[in-house]
């Protein structure tokens, strides 16, 4: 439903930044831009701002491709162009009233509009240059945390956590080879993979095949686990917004294919004990639980029936509920979903959202460790965060039986 209120809103953004920067070339051309540039000038600025929007009239291909990524990659940029022009308006008005200028008089001289476009120009470049390298960068995030129980077998556990892969248009093999290499390179006792490992249509991965052999090349002493996210589903979606639909929302068949032949096992409101040593349970999506579940199981369901002198951690895509689950005895809830705002300035507001919008916290005796994952969603940039893998050592610290 969100894409179709965006859409007139986003239009009108872009009028708006429209009208400044043809202001800003009449100002370089002396008010004497020739017209047939002009009307290209339009033509490109509209197609690249209605790219996104287009690519869903297109059939699957190379070209749908190209303009869901231009057009995603724009609505990224235009709203950094927004916030800029927005803010010099204001600031532009202030004057206006403070020097009563007279409607239509300019408030500064001709040649230091043309300084201000270019040095908005530059900066707005920048933005999108750096912050689409940014949101193509891993790094490595570490952890270590104590758990005041007995791990039966296992003093320590190694864990390697992603999330957010987001793989389809603008997320594409190479990055995924370079997450799976960062991964290896810890020698993992257990990979999780915390939901939205698609970005809603298998169709749009670049190359299935070799996302295949990448995925499957994981080493883990105890495998890969996955629970699915609100992503991991079949369904339409422009520049991150969703439409209204009636019926139930659930993955691609291929999309289980995949993690099947991966070897990923995906926990659907289910546990498994790794190693007689510890829980490993799995969540359905808050949003969409997926093929199968009719409401998820509460918290106290979760750890029902469970022996909680051993350790208990849980996969829950969204970092919700969770003192719930520190109550139901949960001792380590793992998380995405948030991408950390992915963007200044929703990297701030992400954290009135959320209380673990990123990192590692302490909720009772459960630490809940929220990851801004691999990749991107909507945007293809980021700006005040980072895409990362994350290693955490969990230490079982109680006495043994």
């Amino acid at each position: 439903m969100i894409a179709l209120f965006i859409l007139p809103v986003y239009v009108l953004a872009n009028f708006y930044v429209c009208r400044w920067f043809m202001k800003w070339l009449d100002a370089i051309c002396h008010g004497h831009l020739n017209k047939v540039v002009r009307v290209l000038i339009h033509i490109v600025y509209w197609t690249l701002s209605l790219a996104m929007y287009i690519a869903a009239l297109i059939p699957e291909g190379t070209v749908r491709r190209i303009f869901n990524v231009a057009g995603t990659y724009w609505y990224g940029v235009v709203i950094y162009i927004l916030l800029i022009f927005v803010i010099f308006d204001a600031v532009r008005l202030i004057m206006r009233k403070a020097q009563k200028t007279p409607k239509g008089e300019m408030l500064i001289s001709r040649n230091k509009f043309i300084a201000l476009g270019a040095f908005c120009c530059i900066f707005i470049l920048l933005i999108a240059i750096l912050g689409g390298i940014n949101a193509r960068t891993l790094h490595n995030t570490e952890y270590e945390i104590d758990i005041d129980k007995d791990g039966g077998k296992l003093d320590n556990l190694n864990i390697v956590m992603v999330a957010d892969q987001h793989m389809g248009y603008s997320v594409r093999s190479s990055m995924m080879r370079d997450m799976v290499e960062r991964i290896n390179s810890y020698n993992p006792d257990i990979v999780i993979m915390a939901g939205d490992i698609f970005d809603n249509n298998y169709d749009a991965l670049d190359d299935p095949e070799e996302l295949l052999k990448i995925y499957k090349s994981i080493n883990s002493k105890y495998g890969v686990y996955a629970v699915y996210g609100n992503h991991d589903v079949s369904e339409m979606i422009i520049g991150g917004f969703t439409f209204p639909h009636k019926e139930k929302l659930v993955a691609d068949e291929r999309m289980d294919k995949f993690l099947e032949d991966a070897g990923i096992k995906n926990l659907r409101d289910e546990y498994v004990v790794i190693d007689d040593s510890f829980y490993l349970y799995g969540r359905p999506d808050y949003q969409k639980e997926g093929r199968g579940i009719e409401g998820r199981k509460g918290p106290s369901e979760v750890t029902a029936g469970m022996n909680q002198d051993m350790p208990i951690i849980l996969i829950d895509h969204q970092p919700r509920e969770l003192q719930e689950l520190a109550n139901a005895g949960v001792d380590l809830d793992l998380s995405g979903h948030t991408h950390d705002g992915q963007i200044f300035p929703l990297n701030l507001t992400a954290k009135l959202m959320w209380e673990n919008p990123c990192g590692l916290i302490k909720k009772d005796n459960m630490y809940s460790l929220v990851t801004s994952g691999v990749g991107f969603y909507g945007p293809g940039i980021r700006v005040g965060t980072r895409a990362e893998v994350v290693n955490l050592k969990v230490n079982f610290t109680g006495s043994k039986k």
